[in-house]
Formats: structure tokens, sequence, C-alpha cells
């Protein structure tokens, strides 16, 4: 199955809670999207790597999601080894994306940088013939960033408003890690999600819009009219 965007997290969730009302809206518009979780999430506080596995699916479903895939990259060892590289290339050989979304490579958790260098890097390699995985060389057209812990300057910001439910919802699916009453760790607690929530409607008052999702590209962004870029759409109420 080809798709036109594959997001990749470190962990099941990460995508959901940085980048989760992109996906939707995606897949609701009729774009073939997937997610990859780099691990099983088995160092986690809660949970196990089989009710993990479940949540995602779960989570999935509500995305609307044309494939999910879990990797066996060891949790907390996430790392950007070759051995590592070979099976991001076999997934991106596999799902050929247009574009890729991974995490922003500066974060309060290791693996989440790693996994950011991990994709970009595999990225540009899968186009390379000589490395022999399974299926053609295949490099998708760009790699866009989504903001984690550390906030950055977004290249663009995605308007959320239509799907902001849908990535709530899917959030919600990982019982383990979002627990009713809250937990032990920043996570669990239920502000942690009021954080989110309240950093989308920020975002998303900076175009304009009631929520937003904030994304980062390496390279310039080619615009060939720029009249018709950026008069298509609402003004921006950035103050």
């Amino acid at each position: 199955m080809e798709l036109d965007a594959l997001a990749f997290g470190a962990h099941a969730d990460d995508v959901e809670l940085h980048c989760g009302g992109t996906i939707a809206m995606l897949a609701a518009r009729g774009h073939r999207v997937g997610v990859v979780a780099l691990t099983r999430g088995e160092m986690a506080t809660r949970g196990s790597a089989e009710t993990r596995a479940k949540e995602f699916a779960e989570a999935a479903g509500i995305l609307g999601l044309a494939a999910h895939w879990m990797l066996d990259i060891p949790d907390a060892r996430v790392e950007a080894t070759w051995e590592n590289k070979l099976k991001v290339i076999e997934v991106l050989r596999a799902f050929r994306p247009k574009i890729v979304f991974a995490p922003y490579w500066t974060d309060r958790h290791p693996d989440h940088e790693h996994a950011s260098r991990l994709v970009r890097e595999a990225a540009y390699l899968s186009g390379l013939n000589k490395i022999e995985v399974s299926g053609p060389a295949f490099r998708p057209a760009k790699i866009v960033f989504y903001q984690g812990r550390y906030e950055f300057a977004p290249s663009f910001i995605v308007d959320i408003s239509e799907a902001q439910d849908r990535k709530m919802k899917a959030i919600r699916a990982y019982r383990t890690q979002f627990p009713p009453g809250g937990g032990e760790t920043p996570i669990a607690r239920p502000e942690f999600l009021d954080f989110i929530e309240a950093r989308d409607r920020r975002f998303g008052s900076a175009i304009g819009a009631k929520f937003g999702e904030p994304f980062l590209v390496r390279e310039a962004i080619r615009v060939e009219d720029p009249v018709a870029f950026f008069g298509a759409g609402p003004a921006a109420t950035i103050p």
C-alpha cells in the first residue's frame, strides 16, 4: 500500500499527542495516512507492550489510518544505528509516502531526539539503490517535523479545528497512559491534556483558527504565486 503521509513516533501516543489533529484531518479528507511507532513502549511506567499495542490499534481506528505499524527497536534505546536505519528504510520502501512526519530533533526525551535523527537519515538512505533492503529505492519528497516538549518557530501551522475532537479521543484511547483520575507521573495528570488543548488553541489563534498544530521543515518552502498562496485563507490574528 502506498501512502500519502507517514508519521513516525518513538512510542505509541507520540504522534497522537503532537500531530494527531493533522493526521486525522488528512485521513478524513481522503489521504492515505499511516503511523509507525519505533518501539513497543515496554519501558513505560504504566502498561505493557501488549496493552500499548491494543491502544495503538484503537487510536489508529479513531484517526482513520490506512496503516499502523510497531517496530521492535528497544524502548529507551532508540539510536540511529545501521540496523535501525535498515528497519526504517524497509518501512519507507513498503509504504512509499509522499511526506514523512518526524519528531523535532530537540526534546527532553532522548528517544524522541534519536528518533528524529534516525528517521531523517533513513529517509535519505532509502533513496540509494545499492542499499539491499526489500523494495525498490525510494525517498520521500519532504520530511516535516512536529513539535514535542520544546517549542520552535514554525515554518507553518495547520488548522486542525475540524479534527480536534478526534485527536483528543485518540489520545484518550491510551488508557494506561492517561488513566481516569490521573497518576503519579506528569503525563498522567489531568492537567497534561488541558495543556495539549491549550497549546493547540494558542497555535490556532496565530492563524485565525480555533485549533492549530505547528510544523517545521529544514529547507526553504517554494512558493510559485505569493498572492494565491497567502491570499487564499483568512487573515492571521498574530498580535
